[in-house]
């Protein structure tokens, strides 16, 4: 690849990369500056926290709708939250799903394992089953486990076997009247556990001010913990988005701003879309979920960066950099030896939203027609074109 603009979490320049099985060989970084009006060449993107809806209910979605989707909106690496049916309770059930995408040699995925057998919140004694390391991520996304004791025990196990716990934050007590309450009440309740037990958690899709300070707290603290952000909650408040349903619901300007100021402080480690197909059926019967993956990007990039609150070298960090290393992908950075997964991208182009575009099977979206810039050009993994607009 000669003479092309790349930039990554430290890197803005022109520069030669010597690509070879995949793997990026040689960087030259050339002299002179950048056209501006030229595409870029960013790291591809990791998504920690998405749902492709296989197994059982791939009518909203599949690993190859998944998957394309993924790669158009420039992401080469996902990972899979287990509230499918059946619930992906057993390491054998995950490598079944990873094994069925990567035959398609579009994106490298890790299907997560649930934290509690099925999801029910009773019971974790299935995680004592599995080898220590040999999965880098629990959860029960989509719910909360509100028995303390078994949240407990989750602490325990996890803290021995080197599981990342990661968090639906919402006590079930408080969802019919509050959402707020709901997560406030149980990342407080989670934060303290962490405290008590060791071990680490990472929390999904934080949403609000008192959330992410006391993720703040925490860290000043010491303890081991991560978070993520997600990019519908920063670009609406709940008006803008018409009151859109989501699990946690968009929030208030001021949380937004709490979002904005953790991902500048470093409070907020990545953003990660929530991807969430569904039907026009089941969301006009109330489900709660955004088809995210192919505009997360854009969205981010409009709002972030051509507002003035992130640097593109912060956006890439947030998008790549990190969740790559927290997902045990070698990729995210243009270095030596990393794999050579990129997205070329139009970052001086505005494009609309339409939803009818999407490679998803779930054209849910309260985006639809708006203006945004980013669109992404091509997709790269570990040196081939998986996707080319």
């Amino acid at each position: 690849m000669k003479n092309i603009h790349i930039i990554d979490d430290t890197l803005d320049a022109m520069a030669d990369l010597v690509i070879e099985n995949g793997l990026i060989q040689r960087i030259d970084i050339l002299d002179g500056t950048p056209d501006p009006s030229q595409p870029v060449y960013l790291p591809a993107f990791t998504d920690l926290h998405a749902h492709f809806r296989d197994p059982g209910l791939t009518y909203k979605e599949d690993v190859e709708s998944g998957s394309r989707a993924a790669v158009r909106g420039g992401y080469t690496a996902v990972n899979l939250m287990p509230n499918t049916l059946p619930v992906v309770s057993s390491v054998e059930q995950a490598r079944d799903v990873e094994d069925r995408i990567a035959q398609l040699d579009l994106i490298q995925a890790n299907q997560v394992v649930s934290m509690t057998l099925n999801e029910h919140g009773q019971d974790c004694s299935h995680l004592r089953s599995i080898p220590a390391g040999s999965i880098p991520f629990v959860s029960d996304d989509g719910k909360g486990v509100n028995r303390d004791d078994v949240m407990e025990e989750i602490f325990n196990i996890c803290k021995e076997k080197d599981f990342l716990i990661m968090a639906h934050e919402e006590d079930a007590r408080y969802s019919p009247q509050d959402l707020r309450m709901a997560e406030n009440a149980m990342t407080f309740r989670d934060l303290q556990l962490c405290e008590k037990a060791g071990g680490s958690i990472h929390f999904c899709h934080v949403s609000t001010i008192e959330a992410i300070t006391a993720i703040a707290e925490a860290k000043a603290k010491g303890l081991r913990v991560s978070c993520e952000v997600c990019p519908h909650h920063i670009f609406f408040n709940a008006e803008q988005a018409n009151y859109y349903r989501v699990a946690p619901p968009f929030r208030n300007d001021a949380d937004i701003a709490a979002l904005i100021k953790g991902m500048q402080d470093g409070t907020v480690d990545a953003i990660s879309t929530d991807h969430a197909p569904h039907t026009p059926e089941d969301k006009a019967n109330g489900a709660n979920g955004i088809s995210g993956i192919e505009t997360a990007f854009s969205l981010c990039y409009t709002k972030l960066v051509r507002g003035g609150f992130l640097t593109i070298n912060q956006l890439v960090k947030l998008m790549s950099t990190t969740p790559s290393a927290m997902m045990r992908v070698a990729k995210g950075s243009f270095k030596v030896g990393m794999r050579a997964d990129f997205v070329k991208v139009d970052l001086t182009t505005p494009y609309v939203i339409r939803s009818e575009e999407f490679a998803s099977r779930g054209k849910n979206t309260p985006f639809e027609g708006q203006q945004v810039y980013g669109r992404v050009l091509e997709t790269i993994k570990a040196g081939k074109t998986v996707y080319k607009a």
